[in-house]
């Protein structure tokens, strides 16, 4: 198993501004195959925190990428449900014969 420093030392050395999600976890793969989506996101938040010395569009990139991810993975399990509204059904009564409250 990579460790979180490994991976994080990994994203520093590939991420550049203006490099796509996709692009990143597929580069960070051909190094960690075993990586998992959610140990990437994790070093990512790690290399961000733990990082003096990288520059700050690097900085700035892994800061996007980890919050993407999280977002993403985070929603994953929300399932929206949209319909129709239905009309209230009113009776002819209440229609023809408003009371006042």
């Amino acid at each position: 198993m990579t460790s979180t420093e490994e991976i994080a030392a990994t994203l520093r050395s590939i991420a550049t501004p203006g490099m796509k999600p996709k692009a990143i976890r597929a580069a960070v793969r051909e190094r960690h195959p075993e990586a998992s989506k959610k140990e990437i996101v994790r070093a990512a938040f790690f290399a961000v925190t733990e990082s003096a010395s990288t520059s700050q569009g690097v900085t700035s990139e892994l800061h996007n990428f980890a919050l993407a991810e999280r977002v993403a993975e985070d929603n994953a399990e929300v399932v929206l449900r949209v319909g129709k509204r239905k009309k209230k059904k009113r009776s002819s009564d209440a229609v023809s014969n408003p009371s006042s409250h």
